[in-house]
């Protein structure tokens, strides 16, 4: 089993564990104006790409 050679330091860590953030997902508006993601059915009005699709 690998063990490593020496102590890894506080800010070798700490500056790894920075990358660690939540991002905020991307919104698109549908075309009635409603906020979905992108390439996405709307679960409002059941359009995608100005198709009605579902039948909400």
């Amino acid at each position: 089993m690998a063990v490593p050679k020496r102590r890894t330091s506080r800010s070798n860590t700490r500056s790894r564990r920075s990358q660690w953030k939540a991002k905020v997902p991307t919104l698109a508006k549908c075309p009635r104006g409603h906020v979905v993601r992108p390439h996405t059915v709307c679960t409002t009005c059941g359009r995608y790409n100005e198709r009605q699709v579902l039948d909400v």
